[in-house]
């Protein structure tokens, strides 16, 4: 049995709640992650994903001259537009778990939680990764 802990990424990149939307639009572009963790004097409090991002510059808010919407971007913060209190898994679960729950409630990715710490990610770009090598051998 594989369990999470041998295909999800560990020592995920984190904001905090106070992370204005462009710090996490560069960091998503930086690092080539879909995800972000926010947290909070190192509790997980929420995870932004791109799409969370795309929708709140697609807002009304946002739709504005270029100009005010690099403003905007600095004004919005990760916890504005960040999923709260995310359902999460932990590292010692099967790997099959972490992927019947994302297909179950239609999530792309599920922060991993060891005795109240953060200690990775696992996301669908993993399940396939693990696919993938399952079905090479």
């Amino acid at each position: 049995m594989i369990h999470v802990r041998a295909i999800m990424t560990a020592g995920p990149i984190t904001v905090q709640r106070q992370t204005p939307l462009d710090e996490v639009i560069g960091l998503m572009k930086t690092c080539s992650c879909r995800h972000l963790l926010v947290v909070d004097d190192d509790q997980l409090v929420g995870i932004v994903s791109d799409r969370d991002v795309r929708l709140a510059v697609a807002s009304p808010i946002i739709n504005h001259e270029r100009l005010s919407n690099l403003h905007s971007l600095r004004e919005i913060l990760a916890e504005a537009c960040m999923t709260p209190d995310p359902m999460t898994i932990t590292s010692d679960a099967p790997a099959v778990e972490a992927a019947t729950l994302m297909k179950r409630y239609k999530i792309d990715a599920l922060p991993v939680i060891d005795d109240d710490q953060l200690v990775g990610i696992v996301t669908v770009s993993d399940i396939l990764a693990s696919y993938i090598e399952l079905l090479k051998a």
